[in-house]
């Protein structure tokens, strides 16, 4: 039996935050190309509430900023689970995601939480959870009411536990509300993200609220939320991101499957079930099309098609996925082609290019805002992986010949076109809705040559840890985001320069021995990979 506790928590008065910090970004790059907002894509709609799942991650964190900056009342749901990802790898953000306030309390382990409560009628914990129970968390009222207090029995952590003081004296929960889980909830993290929604009240004097939730797994709750906020808009990120990892055991695999096919299915399901018609904005990927040469321009979403007898037709174009991560996203876009057919669910799918850069117009306000930057090889995108490499004297890691053509848009783009999208829904009964989410196609080993140009350091043929095509070309559309108003970022050395500054000033927390491939497709893959020796990476001080 699970037991949940929807607790409400200032935050002020569980510890202090750390002193603000401002980024300093060269004035040619991020001032110029980012700060200013196009006209003509947020002015035309009324602010919305949007609910965005997935809010804490490399693409949401920043999307959330920026919907709340365009006066969006913004709702995050995430189960943290890609901060957990990051300890199962070994490999932190290379940017510190956490405050280092929260990373030294050590002391407070509360991932094993058994609750006390005065009505049974609320919650009956059978005696073997008080046994297993390492800390007991005590309320004063019945976890319905409106006025609780919580205390914690003063044996139960370290006396110096600044975050546990504050639980100990008594807090009252008359706040921002959150999902405290027991037995495999960690309020380490949990912290972590509030200290990111604080800071951005403070910088912005906006409220963004966070719940700890898992949409694949916690439905009944999910429906509880869509019901209780009555968004207009859900922006789905909720899934497990990175093809590499998707491929690395079978653990992997099958959890990937789970997790982000399940969830999907649970968002339909959820919003049917909720009565509430909400908009569902979902970021897909360009690996739904396959990464073969297709013989022309990749149209956004549907093709034309002659059938035989001559009949022509506008379909969904056939899928071609390349891992187990972009066989999940083709098993979304059947969902959503169903779910809308059948429930009239209006939804809108992006297919995305590989994102590049870091900072955004929102996270450089603040050090604690700073988003996520990934460097390993199961995370790392391409481009990104390869300006931290650049910025720290490591050979640039090309796999096969290089010669692979891949999509790319910037990170801040990527905040944009979701917005565009929310404005722009389609009508109730309307096919779903696909964008091609990209601002310009490159070949990898392209990019790695302007890369090095600019750093000096030289390329690095390995062995491919995927099965692909070694040469590939790639013709997209992204005709509909344009005529929206979206005028894309496109790589340029100067936004080149802000990436690497901010390598530089984190690189201290770099660990060299996760730069290299450490997932692969096939055994063959794996066999042709074995020569590779991750210690053998040295990082130039």
């Amino acid at each position: 039996m699970k037991f949940y506790l929807f607790l409400t928590l200032p935050l002020t008065t569980a510890f202090t935050l750390p002193t603000s910090h401002t980024f300093t970004t060269p004035k040619s790059s991020l001032d110029s190309a980012l700060a200013a907002e196009p006209a003509g894509i947020n002015g035309s709609s009324q602010p919305k509430k949007v609910i965005v799942l997935g809010g804490d991650g490399f693409c949401g964190w920043p999307t959330s900023l920026y919907l709340s900056d365009q006066g969006h009342d913004v709702v995050i749901v995430d189960n943290l689970s890609r901060r957990n990802i990051d300890v199962e790898l070994g490999c932190d953000s290379l940017t510190p995601i956490q405050s280092p306030s929260v990373r030294k309390r050590g002391g407070m382990r509360l991932s094993n939480l058994a609750l006390i409560s005065s009505c049974d009628r609320c919650l009956l914990l059978p005696s073997e959870i008080h046994e297993r129970a390492d800390y007991y968390m005590y309320l004063s009222a019945c976890p319905g009411g409106n006025a609780l207090s919580s205390n914690l029995d003063n044996n139960s952590v370290d006396a110096g536990d600044d975050m546990a003081r504050s639980f100990r004296h008594g807090v009252n929960l008359s706040h921002s509300r959150f999902l405290l889980r027991f037995f495999h909830f960690s309020p380490t993290l949990f912290f972590a993200v509030q200290v990111r929604v604080q800071a951005w009240k403070e910088v912005s004097g906006k409220d963004i609220k966070f719940v700890n939730l898992d949409i694949a797994k916690e439905y009944d709750l999910l429906v509880q939320l869509i019901k209780e906020e009555k968004p207009d808009s859900i922006v789905h990120f909720a899934e497990q991101r990175a093809a590499p990892y998707s491929m690395k055991t079978s653990k992997t695999k099958r959890y990937t499957v789970d997790n982000n096919v399940g969830g999907s299915n649970n968002l339909c399901c959820a919003v049917i079930d909720s009565e509430v018609d909400a908009h569902i904005v979902h970021l897909g990927t360009m690996g739904v099309y396959g990464y073969g040469t297709s013989g022309g321009e990749i149209p956004e979403g549907y093709i034309d098609v002659i059938l035989p007898g001559g009949r022509e037709a506008n379909i969904l174009h056939p899928a071609y996925p390349g891992s187990v991560y972009h066989a999940t996203k083709c098993l979304d876009a059947l969902l959503w082609q169903f779910y809308q057919k059948n429930d009239q669910l209006r939804i809108t799918d992006l297919h995305q290019g590989i994102v590049w850069g870091t900072n955004t117009p929102q996270t450089v306000r603040d050090e604690r805002l700073i988003n996520r930057f990934d460097y390993d090889g199961d995370y790392g995108t391409v481009l990104n992986r390869f300006l931290m490499q650049g910025a720290m004297g490591v050979p640039l890691t090309v796999y096969g010949t290089g010669g692979q053509t891949r999509a790319f848009i910037h990170i801040t783009d990527t905040a944009r076109c979701i917005e565009i999208a929310i404005n722009n829904p389609p009508k109730a009964g309307e096919r779903v809705e696909i964008f091609n989410q990209v601002a310009e196609t490159r070949r990898v080993r392209d990019v790695a040559k302007l890369v090095a140009d600019q750093t000096g350091v030289e390329m690095n043929l390995l062995p491919n840890p995927r099965q692909e095509a070694a040469e590939n070309e790639l013709d997209v559309s992204n005709k509909k985001f344009c005529s929206l108003g979206l005028d894309p970022i496109t790589l340029d050395e100067a936004l080149f320069n802000e990436v690497t500054e901010v390598v530089q000033k984190y690189k201290h927390r770099c660990d060299p021995t996760k730069i290299l491939p450490a997932s692969f497709w096939n055994k063959k893959r794996a066999e042709e990979c074995a020569s590779l020796d991750p210690s053998s990476v040295k990082v130039k001080v």
